[in-house]
């Protein structure tokens, strides 16, 4: 114990400058490993359809990723029918397995990135069907004038029918423009969904798309059937008894502000405003978003999870004018081994001292969750995300990295040029080396070539077991969990028991 005391007292005058480094890590935590979700797209099977990336310019570069399987999209070849082209995602034509999540990445020359996710549902087309009702482009104006939604998207395409409530429009009131449709002095009877349907040719082959508007004549506000975005149905939280927890929910209500809207939590078929528990309580917002869609949201705060609530059934309830519905989650206690650890990995990276977001950044606080997580079932600790406000830091260091089965260590330039090692790393080489406590597995982030700079206990590592090396260097690319370099990682990290997972994304 005499030489952790000394390596405290080597690091003692970093944690003033270090504090700094932990308060902007925690805003850019927040930033990276949230992902925006944009749209939800709805097409007929067989038709085109284009769905494009929200933020663009000269400056960026944007990937498109199947989101489930995190596979690239690749660019436009002879023969695919799925390909991307800059910020657009075609499908030519779609197809029922097409129905899916998207994420688009974008690159930004300073190396900031920013993703946003993409819901596709590809309805079946069976003869004399209705277009699907799932409405994803209402009209802001009573006036009259009603635009053929996405048309812009597709270059020279030619409006072939106008439809309303699916039947075909015809009549002296309809004035049909290149792109439009105009309805002389609308009336309450001409409300309904109007849908374009118009043809579309690319490289010799003609594709058929149609799209779908709601109009309202002179309506300040159009409902929609409630839609719960998150979470999902019978999901499982995991979560830690007397620890806290907020349980967020989300719904699609309608078009502009609704007169009934109500999204809220049930325990157990008890709304949670008439339970009178102290540790439970609730707080809503509503919002417009895209297209002055809707939403609103409700979070329920439990201040400290106690066994009943194991047992609980937590129901999000959202209700307007045309129907309610539910989605249930229950709560369970945190898989633990029975070696008493809590993580599977504690993440050791050189900490960003600037304010402008770096690859590695990325990789620790999206990729590295996303896969060994999301995908793999693994618990990471990582600092500035897992470190709370409040705790001292010394400690909590050295309280998570007692509790973690591996050592996960980034190696980089920065890493190596840097003077000042951290204490993470200090106590991480010492519970390796000294105590052989816990395994290290090194990543080797960027071709460090020979590794004489590096500090003698580093060099004994890789001398005894090598490394990892991750060969994209600055790329946004996030592997797919069966490549080789997840799979090498995978081959250092604990066995991990199948019972450990949970339900919902971490």
């Amino acid at each position: 114990m005499q030489s952790e005391h000394i390596l405290r007292y080597q690091c003692f005058s970093f944690w003033f400058r270090n504090m700094m480094v932990y308060v902007h890590l925690i805003f850019l935590s927040t930033f990276l490993s949230v992902s925006v979700t944009s749209e939800t797209f709805d097409a007929m099977e067989g038709e085109a359809l284009v769905i494009k990336c929200p933020r663009w310019s000269s400056s960026v570069k944007v990937t498109w990723y199947h989101t489930d399987t995190n596979e690239m999209i690749p660019a436009e070849e002879e023969g695919l029918r799925i390909f991307s082209l800059e910020r657009f995602l075609w499908f030519l034509p779609t197809s029922r397995e097409d129905s899916g999540n998207y994420t688009c990445v974008i690159l930004f020359s300073n190396n900031r990135t920013r993703s946003f996710n993409m819901s596709v549902q590809v309805h079946p087309y069976k003869q004399g069907m209705c277009f699907p009702s799932q409405i994803r482009y209402p009209n802001d104006t009573g006036r009259g004038k009603i635009v053929c939604p996405t048309i812009d998207n597709y270059k020279s395409a030619t409006i072939i029918q106008w439809y309303k409530d699916c039947k075909p429009l015809h009549g002296q009131r309809y004035f049909k423009g290149e792109k439009y449709i105009y309805i002389k002095d609308p009336r309450k009877e001409d409300d309904g969904y109007y849908t374009c349907r118009f043809s579309y040719t690319h490289k010799g082959s003609v594709f058929n798309v149609s799209a779908t508007r709601i109009f309202v004549s002179g309506a300040k506000h159009f409902p929609l059937s409630p839609r719960i975005l998150f979470p999902k149905d019978k999901d499982v939280i995991e979560v830690e008894l007397g620890a806290a927890l907020s349980l967020k929910c989300q719904a699609r209500l309608g078009i502009k502000k609704q007169p009934m809207a109500v999204v809220t939590w049930d325990v157990d078929n008890i709304p949670v405003r008439d339970l009178r528990v102290s540790r439970f309580h609730e707080k809503t917002r509503s919002f417009e978003g895209h297209e002055q869609v809707y939403y609103k949201e409700a979070t329920l705060h439990i201040t400290e999870i106690k066994k009943e609530d194991l047992q609980a059934n937590f129901t999000c309830v959202a209700v307007n004018e045309m129907h309610n519905t539910r989605a249930t989650v229950m709560l369970r206690l945190e898989a633990q081994h029975e070696d008493g650890k809590i993580y599977d990995a504690y993440v050791i990276y050189p900490k960003n001292h600037t304010n402008e977001a770096n690859f590695v950044d990325y990789f620790v606080y999206q990729i590295m969750p996303d896969i060994l997580e999301n995908k793999c079932g693994y618990k990471l600790c990582i600092y500035g995300r897992d470190v709370y406000p409040g705790e001292d830091t010394a400690s909590a260091i050295e309280k998570r990295i007692q509790k973690s089965r591996r050592l996960i260590m980034l190696l980089t330039r920065q890493l190596i040029n840097c003077k000042e090692h951290a204490y993470d790393q200090h106590l991480a080489l010492y519970n390796a080396l000294i105590l052989n406590d816990t395994k290290v597995i090194l990543l080797e982030m960027e071709t460090i070539g020979t590794y004489e700079k590096l500090q003698e206990s580093l060099r004994f590592i890789i001398k005894q077991q090598g490394t990892v090396k991750w060969k994209e260097q600055h790329t946004v690319h996030p592997q797919s969990s069966n490549s080789k370099f997840w799979k090498q990682v995978r081959y250092h990290m604990p066995l991990i028991l199948k019972s450990s997972y949970s339900a919902n994304a971490r």
